[in-house]
């Protein structure tokens, strides 16, 4: 397993660990630093990828996967704690499966949809509101007035680069085979 796929694997591995933090002693700052830590996993492993030829199908699909996994896993988080409204989190949810069906899809005829620049800029921006709302748990325990507005634009890009996955492979999706 070469080091790109470790760092993926190694972000996997730090989901459960920030979910025994929260259920342990919901300290914030110890689940804000390992987001933090394994959201950086996640740019070294695509640039390590991409700089040394080291991409790979399991990267491929594996880390767009992890992705979704580390911020599902907060996203359900932040609605154990009260913080984030459930019809939110249901609708990312959905976009994520969703996405994931396209590219199982694809994958069975022998195609690799790798991510768009949007379904980048959604993962990224998904991200930073995840660290601002462990950050505004960790400061004041309530999601500020920019916390509340980045879930709202999360969840605008999260619909928007999901109708555009859509529309994109609609010839995978309503395929006859």
């Amino acid at each position: 397993m070469n080091l790109p796929n470790k760092l993926t694997m190694l972000r996997i591995i730090m989901i459960p660990v920030i979910i025994f933090v929260y259920y342990y002693n919901q300290n914030y700052l110890i689940m804000l630093i390992l987001f933090i830590g394994a959201s950086i996993t996640d740019y070294l492993d695509g640039y390590i990828a991409r700089k040394y030829d080291l991409v790979t199908n399991f990267g491929k699909l594996m880390d767009p996967l992890a992705d979704k996994l580390l911020i599902m896993a907060s996203l359900l988080l932040f609605i154990d704690a009260g913080v984030i409204a459930t019809w939110i989190v249901i609708i990312i949810l959905s976009r994520e499966f969703l996405v994931s069906g396209i590219r199982l899809v694809a994958g069975a005829s022998g195609k690799v949809i790798v991510a768009s620049k949007l379904g980048k800029a959604k993962t990224f921006l998904t991200m930073l509101t995840v660290i601002i709302l462990y950050f505004n748990m960790l400061l004041t325990g309530t999601v500020s007035l920019i916390g509340t507005w980045l879930i709202y634009l999360s969840l605008f890009l999260t619909v928007i680069s999901g109708l555009e996955y859509g529309i994109k492979n609609k010839e995978i999706v309503f395929s006859e085979r």
